[in-house]
């Protein structure tokens, strides 16, 4: 039931992400915006991991983080000049996860959602655009107030562009889009895919005033990982979110911390049911599916409560993650257009996103908490596996907390909330802490 064994340190930094995928034709949106295509080759270590299915970023090395976005490689990518008016993309939309997840289609207002990724997206603003338009969502850009980029620093020096994240930033923008279409969004591009990069992308996340950040990331547990939570993901009244990672079973990091809602991965479909949907482990192959298991190294939260892990255990709650069951995305950049997205990297935006729904977290809270109070508001996933833990609830959907899909999936907006009477909402260790915005030590 142990995870692999996770490298002793990390560098600060790693070398960047190897740059630029297969050249994809530029678009134009409305006469307006110029996009930007990339050139040059897709490094082979982004290549497919299971049945039409590729990784936008190679995996993680030590030191450096890896997105957790995976592509549908049988979908034709369509450009929005050839979708046509009465087109409809392929993969999931605002609607449909609305319905799924028992949402309102207005919400997110007087919110503000941040998202957390490595490099820079050229065509994010303009592409984010196209997917609004796409689905009658209201305009989110920097001339109305509703979108602002920054650099890790909060300011406009952005990072060298990368196909792969940029596909990852379209995903995770579009979903926030979907599911709390009139939040404001705060897109923080971090230098590097360093832990230290994202991280300080985090905190000015936070400085920025998002309420709400997601990170679609992850890499191998480290030592270090308790140091980098005090570091960055220390933020009471924040609800911060991580992705659970795509690689079946086995505990990544952020997703560990118990400063985050961890979240997994799901396969969604329709079926006559009287929810009108059903959900299972997502799980394709013995090398992709939802992570899940018991930290090494994380201490375990208060308010979690299973017995077969004494630590940390992953993932708090889920959502859709399975590409087979994908949701449509807008990018021009990586991919030319239309295309249907999967990964937890999915799920973590989505998440991040009813938690934007339900309201800001009360003062001083711990939000990934608030699930676990409101368990019966969620839709319990009972099926499926993610890989071999001896057949335990570690990587073994049941009735119940399970590691896969952590409680389940979201049922409205009340598990998302903050519990009735409460005021800290849950803290990780038994207290609430202030979080630490001093220069600390850069992490090995």
């Amino acid at each position: 039931m142990s995870n692999p064994e996770a490298p002793s340190h990390r560098r600060k930094r790693g070398l960047r992400k190897t740059l630029i995928a297969a050249a994809s034709a530029a678009a134009v949106i409305g006469g307006t915006y110029a996009i930007v295509a990339p050139a040059g080759a897709s490094p082979v270590s982004q290549g497919a991991v299971g049945p039409h299915v590729r990784r936008l970023c190679s995996q993680p090395k030590p030191g450096m983080m890896a997105c957790n976005a995976l592509q549908r490689t049988d979908i034709v990518a369509k450009a929005a000049t050839t979708m046509g008016s009465n087109g409809t993309p392929s993969g999931f939309g605002p609607s449909d996860l609305d319905s799924a997840y028992n949402l309102p289609s207005d919400g997110g207002a007087g919110q503000t959602v941040a998202i957390v990724d490595a490099q820079d997206d050229p065509n994010a603003e303009q592409d984010l655009a196209t997917y609004r338009k796409q689905f009658g969502l209201p305009d989110c850009t920097t001339d109305n107030g509703c979108f602002k980029k920054a650099d890790e620093n909060g300011g406009s020096s952005y990072p060298t562009a990368d196909s792969g994240w940029a596909g990852e930033i379209s995903l995770d923008l579009d979903m926030v889009s979907a599911v709390a279409p009139k939040a404001h969004i705060v897109l923080v591009e971090a230098n590097s895919a360093s832990m230290d990069d994202l991280g300080t992308a985090v905190n000015t996340a936070v400085k920025l005033g998002a309420k709400f950040v997601s990170n679609s990331y992850g890499g191998p547990e480290d030592s270090s990982d308790t140091q980098a939570d005090s570091q960055y993901f220390n933020h009471p009244g924040v609800a911060i979110t991580a992705s659970a990672g795509d690689s079946g079973y086995g505990v990544e990091y952020p997703a560990a911390s118990p400063d985050v809602t961890a979240v997994g991965g799901t396969s969604l479909k329709k079926d006559s049911s009287q929810r009108g949907w059903s959900e299972s482990v997502w799980n394709t192959s013995s090398s992709e599916g939802t992570g899940s298991g018991c930290s090494t190294v994380e201490t375990k939260p208060s308010w979690q409560k299973d017995t077969g892990c004494s630590k940390r255990t992953v993932a708090d709650v889920s959502a859709v993650a399975d590409p087979a069951t994908g949701v449509a995305v807008y990018d021009s950049y990586q991919s030319g257009g239309w295309q249907v997205f999967g990964g937890t990297s999915a799920a973590s935006p989505i998440i991040a996103s009813v938690y934007a729904d339900a309201g800001a977290p009360a003062s001083g809270a711990n939000p990934a908490s608030y699930p676990y109070a409101n368990t019966s508001a969620l839709n319990d996933v009972t099926s499926g596996s993610n890989g071999d833990c001896n057949g335990t609830y570690l990587c073994t959907a049941g009735s119940g907390y399970d590691g896969p899909t952590g409680l389940g999936t979201p049922n409205g907006l009340k598990a998302f909330t903050a519990p009735s009477g409460s005021t800290g909402g849950g803290s990780t260790t038994g207290s609430n802490h202030t979080p630490s915005h001093r220069h600390h030590k850069p992490r090995r």
